[in-house]
């Protein structure tokens, strides 16, 4: 077998064998396999696409390519969540407290944002002192201790993962189906999950543009789970307007710990109660998805979940004034409202746009080594179907540059389109699929 036969029959519209996939992984992982042979692979499949056996192998291949981590001292069904990205997703950090105050325990590693799509962990690292740099022993013990932990990838997860992507971006072949759902099916195994609710976020502000796509995607995920013996479940919510009303590291830090104290943007709450409902299901504490939904509710007006919030934070090396009383952190230097020009309602929000103005002012990543600013970024006022009147707080712009600032402003009413006709609120859960 050699890596020129492989691409020669995916070339040619064959089915990969497991033998040839774990070939090329294990190959490409330790060097043996050439980028560029790499590439004409990834190109071919690509082109050709794969059937749910070859995605499946793929992902179980690119899954073991590293350490693999064990979590079944937690029991049978060990849980994890994951999104397919979005503008102002700080879902995790309302989520998951919620689930471990509900006796699910939670261990879950995390990545960094790319890009205009934020990572939890940045959001995380803006609360001073918390480290998600922690080993393994320590993750383990926290979930042991408290019920929670959340991290950063410090393990060697899923490399082969790491280095396809990376070769997909520089080639040109991000989007596609198998490669994307191999991509993060991969990563969830790794981590240690046998259940998985997954989040497909749809919309101008998502990797999925269309109902379609994410329709695709989520079954082929589903397919995947079910061949590698993993439950999987795919929540599909809009993302044609950013997530909640902040974007940015420390304001969704803020809007988080807002948002458990009982100030929960609408959209969010959906969001949360949809996966979280389906989380403590696969868990095996609750089948009613109805009934579930009341325990998060319960929960969070008992105070028990922001409690849990606070202990995850001091768990882990962070400064709990900071969530007690959010004016302590430090602000942006400047903070400028932008003002709407006509009067009418909301018809359409360019989500996608805002995440690029946000990343532009320094709260996201261009490239992996860019430093975050974790304050700036943007507070969205109006949401489509709110009424405008001229004159009115579209948003508000945190900068710490006066030039990006002053690109940021005009940039953020063009991502506002105003009607003079009524318009109905979106749709935020789009679809379950299962």
């Amino acid at each position: 077998m050699n890596i020129l036969e492989i691409i020669a029959d995916k070339r040619d519209k064959k089915e990969l064998s497991k033998e040839q996939i774990n070939f090329f992984i294990e190959g490409y992982t330790n060097g043996d396999i050439t980028d560029y042979q790499a590439a004409a692979l990834v190109m071919a499949i690509y082109l050709n696409g794969m059937t749910d056996e070859e995605i499946t192998n793929l992902t179980i291949a690119m899954a073991y390519s590293g350490e693999v981590l064990d979590l079944s001292k937690f029991g049978e069904n060990v849980v994890d969540k994951h999104s397919t990205g979005g503008i102002g997703d700080k879902i995790t950090l309302i989520l998951m407290p919620i689930i471990a105050a509900l006796g699910v325990p939670v261990a879950k590693m995390s990545g960094r944002g790319l890009g205009y799509t934020g990572g939890t962990i940045d959001k995380l690292e803006s609360i001073p002192g918390y480290n998600t740099q922690i080993c393994v022993d320590e993750f383990m013990e926290n979930v042991e201790k408290i019920g929670i932990s959340l991290m950063g990838q410090t393990l060697n997860l899923a490399p082969a993962d790491k280095k396809i992507y990376a070769l997909r971006d520089s080639i040109n072949c991000v989007g596609n189906i198998p490669l994307i759902a191999s991509s993060i099916m991969s990563k969830k195994i790794a981590a240690g999950a046998n259940k998985i609710v997954l989040e497909v976020t749809v919309g101008n502000g998502a990797f999925m543009k269309n109902i379609e796509d994410a329709k695709k995607l989520s079954q082929t995920m589903i397919n995947i789970g079910k061949l590698a013996g993993k439950e999987t479940v795919c929540i599909l919510t809009n993302m044609d307007e950013p997530l909640g009303y902040s974007i940015g590291n420390t304001l969704e830090v803020i809007e988080a710990a807002e948002a458990l104290q009982g100030d929960m943007e609408e959209d969010v709450k959906q969001v949360v109660l949809e996966l979280g409902s389906y989380m403590i299901k696969l868990a095996g504490f609750g089948d009613d998805i109805e009934a579930n939904k009341e325990k998060m509710i319960e929960c969070l007006d008992s105070g028990m979940a922001y409690i849990k919030f606070l202990e995850l934070i001091e768990n882990q090396g962070g400064d709990v004034s900071y969530i007690n009383d959010v004016s302590k952190f430090e602000n942006a230097k400047y903070i400028y409202q932008v003002l709407a020009d006509e009067s009418g309602y909301v018809k359409g929000i360019e989500a996608e746009k805002l995440g690029e103005i946000s990343c532009k002012l320094g709260a996201g990543r261009i490239k992996k080594e860019d430093v975050i600013d974790n304050q700036v970024g943007l507070i969205i006022n109006k949401k489509i179907g709110d009424s405008v009147e001229e004159g009115d707080v579209l948003g508000i712009i945190h900068a710490n540059d006066e030039e990006k600032l002053h690109c940021a402003i005009n940039e953020f009413k063009d991502c506002f389109k105003i009607s003079k006709e009524h318009v109905e609120r979106p749709q935020v859960i789009l679809g379950i699929m299962k």
